[in-house]
């Protein structure tokens, strides 16, 4: 097991201190295109919004005990740590590979199984107002009052507005999986599931895209964040060559004390060009014995999985409409009997059915025997925790891995027994536009 790494400290031997303060409201965009990675975003739909660049503190694991491994560094890490509370407060941004036994490789590189980074630099905005926050590892107090004074100046020069440049635009993709490999994975599949040895599996599919114009992260989460205000935004960039980002629509979890939220997202459909269209799709989700089966693996798994931890309460389902496509939606929270990181849930609750499949193991073997790609951090727990192991997490879908003028494109459908090979092939396009149009397709 790889040990966790603080930026060549020992977690032991950091002293970490920071310091916080309002700060006039500036474009993050333009923060974050005037940094050097490391960099990172995140915006969920709640409000809360947080950019950071530089490494204060980088942790890292690896195997099925990476969790683990990244939460118990974490609370060396902030042991007798002198931090601000509140919104301001510092946070591990970053995330993990879908297989624990994940080795960093092309689109991949600079991505281990798992890897969290505490950034010298922090910036959230919340309703109230926006906060500077400034870490150092080695306690000295007034370097970092010299840091903080020095951040907030440059802070106060970037504009309130950035404007965004056009998209790059796209010279040519390719479907890593060709059409009749996709048919025979997802019939291949279904005869286990027949065979009763598989209840579901979750397939997906890459798309390699060659860009006109070199890729700037920051406007096109911009131009993502306008056409998906309701999804989450992420940005985890470890160097300068490539960045992994997405709108995901699905919270994996969030924890707040005890309290946990979490949802189960299946079944997929267009909108319609009319209201009363789109009322008719939507209806077709609430409908269908295939994505009312699918939604309810999904539902029953997220409930068995975090019983044990405390009461689980389901809410009714419905149906959630983003810009493009709709889905079967089910909330659900717990009240924890104890105290709990949030990284024990993530690891309690990864892969869900929506992202892996019925049994677990199995769903994965198929998935490795089946997918002509390396999924990496696609599908994966991306988000942040802080001190009290509080913390929010989504999937990682709706997704790309994507530096220069390269990118990535991901996308998955869940495999039950009625699939479609040619239908689902439909759907798993649906779910590449968002990321196809922010680049300029």
């Amino acid at each position: 097991m790889e040990s966790p790494r603080q930026a060549g400290v020992d977690p032991a031997e950091t002293t970490l201190v920071a310091e916080s303060r309002e700060v006039p409201d500036a474009s993050f965009r333009a923060f974050l295109a005037g940094r050097r990675a490391p960099r990172v975003h995140w915006a969920a739909p709640d409000g809360l919004e947080v950019v950071g660049a530089g490494e204060a503190v980088r942790l890292t694991g690896e195997g099925a005990e990476r969790f683990e491994t990244v939460r118990d560094a974490a609370e060396t890490t902030f042991a007798g740590a002198e931090t601000p509370d509140g919104a301001a407060r510092p946070r591990f941004f970053g995330g993990a590979a879908f297989h624990d036994d994940h080795e960093p490789a092309p689109p991949w590189e600079g991505f281990p199984p798992a890897a969290f980074v505490l950034p010298r630099v922090q910036l959230v905005r919340t309703d109230e107002a926006t906060h500077l926050t400034v870490v150092r590892v080695d306690g000295d107090r007034d370097a970092l009052e010299r840091d903080v004074e020095r951040v907030a100046e440059e802070i106060a020069e970037l504009p309130a507005m950035r404007p965004v440049g056009d998209p790059p635009g796209i010279v040519a993709s390719r479907r890593t999986t060709t059409e009749a490999e996709w048919a025979a994975g997802i019939e291949a599949a279904i005869e286990r599931i027949e065979a009763g040895d598989l209840r579901k599996v979750v397939l997906a599919v890459a798309l390699a895209v060659t860009l006109e114009e070199k890729l700037t992260i920051p406007d096109t989460l911009e131009r993502l964040r306008r056409s998906y205000p309701d999804c989450f935004r992420f940005l985890t960039q470890p160097s300068d060559e490539a960045g992994f980002f997405g709108v995901p629509p699905e919270r994996l979890v969030r924890l707040d004390g005890r309290h946990a939220r979490t949802e189960a997202l299946a079944g997929t459909v267009a909108r319609g060009e009319t209201p009363e269209e789109d009322a008719t799709l939507a209806d077709s989700l609430l409908e269908s014995e295939k994505l009312q089966h699918e939604q309810a693996l999904v539902t029953e798994a997220i409930e068995e999985h975090l019983s044990p931890l405390g009461d689980v309460t389901v809410a009714e389902q419905g149906v959630r409409k983003l810009a493009t496509v709709q889905h079967l939606h089910t909330p659900i929270e717990a009240d924890l009997d104890g105290d709990r990181h949030v990284l024990d849930l993530v690891e309690a609750l990864h892969p869900t059915p929506a992202m892996g499949g019925l049994p677990t193991a199995t769903a994965e073997r198929v998935i490795r025997e089946t997918e002509t790609f390396e999924r990496g951090w696609y599908a994966a727990p991306v988000g942040w925790f802080d001190a009290d192991g509080d913390g929010e997490f989504a999937v990682g879908i709706r997704s790309a891995v994507a530096g220069g003028r390269r990118a990535t494109l991901f996308a998955g459908n869940g495999i039950v027994a009625d699939s479609d090979p040619e239908a689902e092939w439909e759907e798993v396009g649906l779910k590449l536009e968002p990321i196809l149009a922010a680049l300029g397709d």
